[in-house]
């Protein structure tokens, strides 16, 4: 069962939060529970089936945390520590990638509208910050399975973070970097077909990356060597 499946198992989009996924199980199972639907054994293979995507998409899709309005000191001093946090490089072998600064949020562009006489309400949580922490933390979860060599999980979990941020160049590095190591396990397995399409799927996802590029190039000179 892939991530698409357990989705529309679930009757969701593609990248759905973690509190839409939990909703959407819960209603589900219970009305194909089998103490609800006994002898029924089309609905008891559903519920196992609906277990399964959930399970599955709780591995890959980590919850979401809130976070309390910050006073402008401390948005302030976030703001600052953000600006000196340590820059590091990308490289495939330690799957390290380089922070960036945190991009304006949208409120920092609209323009001011006019002043009137009423007391204007509290900005809403920062959302910008929320994104950014689920970001780095779903990073450090995919490290660790990608150390762990849990490669179909690892894929899963950077394909939900694109489908949640996709315009984040980073992220869509992370994933072909993922695709591209998964590709050279696969290799070493003798699985040289299969290794093929995640060494192409890594060449496509992040299409500007030379260094990236010159490594696949070298992967499929090995799998012609094979050959």
């Amino acid at each position: 069962m892939d991530l698409g499946d357990c989705y529309r198992l679930l009757g969701l989009r593609s990248g759905a939060s973690f509190a839409e996924i939990k909703s959407s199980y819960r209603r589900l199972a219970q009305q194909y529970h089998p103490d609800i639907n006994p002898d029924d054994k089309k609905a008891k293979d559903k519920f196992i089936a609906l277990t399964e995507a959930y399970r599955l998409l709780l591995t890959v899709v980590p919850p979401e945390e809130t976070v309390e309005q910050p006073s402008s000191q401390k948005f302030v001093s976030r703001r600052e520590e953000a600006k000196t946090t340590p820059k590091t490089t990308v490289t495939t072998e330690t799957f390290v990638a380089r922070r960036e600064e945190p991009k304006a949020t949208r409120q920092d562009t609209v323009p001011k509208t006019t002043v009137t006489t009423e007391k204007p309400q509290s900005p809403p949580a920062n959302i910008a910050e929320i994104e950014q922490r689920l970001k780095w933390k779903t990073y450090e979860q995919l490290q660790r399975f990608l150390k762990e060599k849990r490669f179909p999980q690892a894929i899963a979990l950077a394909e939900a973070l694109v489908d949640r941020l996709p315009k984040d160049a980073e992220v869509r590095q992370w994933l072909a970097i993922a695709y591209q190591i998964w590709g050279r396990a696969l290799i070493n397995d003798n699985q040289v077909l299969k290794a093929r399409i995640y060494l192409k799927k890594a060449l496509k996802t992040d299409p500007n990356n030379k260094a990236l590029w010159n490594e696949v190039q070298r992967d499929f000179q090995k799998i012609e060597q094979i050959f």
